[in-house]
C-alpha cells in the first residue's frame, strides 16, 4: 500500500477508536441495568429467593450497593470494571474476573476453530457458485447454503454427536483439552462443536460471496480487464475477488460475534468449560455479577470485531478511508 494509503488507513483507525469510548459507556450502562430486570426485590432474588436468610440478603445489598441511588450503584460497578474487578460470584464467592480470564481462552479457541470451518467450507463454495451462476454447481451450492442457514446449531450439534460420536465413534461427544496440553487431542475434541457452530456461518458466507461475485463479474471495470487481455487468474484475483471480498468480510466479522453467542448453547451440549457454560450457570443461580461480566465481555468482543471489519474495509476500499 502506498504511503498516502497507509496514512488514510491510520486516520480511519483513529476515528474509529475515538468513537469507541462513548459506545462503551452506553453499553456498560445497559449491561448494568440488567439488575433492574430482576423481578421483585433484587437482593432477595439474588440471595436465593424465599429461602434467603437476612444475612445473605444484607451481603448482596452490600456487595451490589443496592441501598445507593442507581447512578451511584452504576459508578461503583463501572469503577470496578475499569480496574478489571467484576465483583465476586454470589454463588461461589470467587472473583468473576479470574473466571473470565481462565474461561475466555476456551471459548476463543472454539470461536477460532468455528471460523476456520466457516472459511474452509464457505469460501470455496461461494467462489464455485459465483463463477458459474445458474449452473449445476450453483444450484447445488444454493440448496446446501439454504439448508445450512436454516438449521439451528443446537439441532445440528445433536445430529453430529449421534452420527460421529455415538454411531461411528470417530470423535468424543463431550469434554475439552487445552491446546497447550495436547494440540492433537484439542483438535479432536473441537471438531464437532466447531462444525456445529461454523456450518451456519459457512452457509451465510457462501451466499454473500456468491452474490458479490456475480455482481462484480458484470461490472464495467471487469469487462475492461477482459478486453485488455489480462489473464483469467489476474482478473479473478486482482479485480473480482478483491472487490467481492468486502461484503463477505462484513458478514464474516458480524457472524463471528454470532459464534460467541452461539457458543453459550454449544458449550453446554459438549460440556466445554467456557464462557457460555459459565453464563448459563450464572443465569440458573441468579448470579448477577457473573451474567454482567460475561455479557460485557461478549459486547467488547463484538465491538472489536466491528473495528476489525472497518479497518479491513479501509484497506480494501480507498473510498472508505476518506469518507
Amino acid at each position: 500500500m502506498p504511503r498516502r494509503g497507509c496514512a488514510e488507513v491510520g486516520r480511519l483507525i483513529v476515528r474509529r477508536l475515538i468513537s469507541v469510548p462513548p459506545v462503551l459507556l452506553v453499553v456498560s450502562f445497559a449491561v448494568f441495568l440488567l439488575l433492574e430486570l430482576v423481578p421483585g426485590d433484587p437482593a432477595v432474588t439474588l440471595a436465593g429467593g424465599a429461602s434467603a436468610t437476612p444475612a445473605q440478603i444484607a451481603r448482596v445489598r452490600r456487595q451490589l450497593h443496592l441501598n445507593d441511588p442507581v447512578l451511584v450503584q452504576y459508578w461503583h460497578w463501572l469503577w470496578g470494571v475499569l480496574h478489571l474487578n467484576f465483583g465476586n460470584s454470589l454463588a461461589t464467592g470467587l472473583p468473576v474476573s479470574t473466571q473470565l480470564a481462565s474461561r475466555f481462552p476456551v471459548t476463543l479457541s472454539l470461536v477460532i476453530a468455528a471460523s476456520v470451518v466457516a472459511i474452509v467450507l464457505g469460501v470455496p463454495l461461494g467462489i464455485a457458485s459465483g463463477l458459474r451462476p445458474h449452473g449445476v454447481i450453483d444450484g447445488g451450492a444454493r440448496v446446501i447454503s439454504s439448508v445450512g442457514v436454516a438449521m439451528p446449531n443446537f439441532w445440528l450439534a445433536v445430529i453430529l454427536v449421534s452420527a460421529f460420536a455415538v454411531q461411528v465413534r470417530l470423535f468424543p461427544s463431550s469434554g475439552f483439552t487445552q491446546p497447550t496440553s495436547s494440540l492433537g487431542q484439542w483438535a479432536r475434541d473441537i471438531v464437532l462443536p466447531a462444525s456445529a457452530l461454523g456450518i451456519a456461518v459457512a452457509a451465510a458466507l457462501a451466499r454473500q460471496l456468491r452474490g458479490a461475485i456475480v455482481d462484480v463479474m458484470d461490472a464495467a471495470y471487469v469487462r475492461t480487464a477482459w478486453a485488455k487481455g489480462i489473464t483469467r487468474s489476474g482478473v479473478m484475483c486482482g479485480h473480482v475477488l478483491k472487490n467481492a471480498a468486502m461484503p463477505a468480510i462484513t458478514v464474516l466479522g458480524l457472524q463471528i460475534g454470532y459464534l460467541l453467542g452461539g457458543a453459550v448453547i454449544i458449550e453446554q451440549i459438549f460440556s466445554i468449560p467456557g464462557l457460555g457454560t459459565y453464563m448459563l450457570q450464572g443465569i440458573t443461580d441468579h448470579d448477577l455479577p457473573v451474567v454482567q461480566g460475561v455479557a460485557l465481555l461478549f459486547v467488547l468482543f463484538q465491538m472489536g470485531m466491528s473495528l476489525l471489519v472497518d479497518i479491513s474495509y479501509g484497506y480494501l476500499n480507498p473510498k472508505v478511508r476518506v469518507a
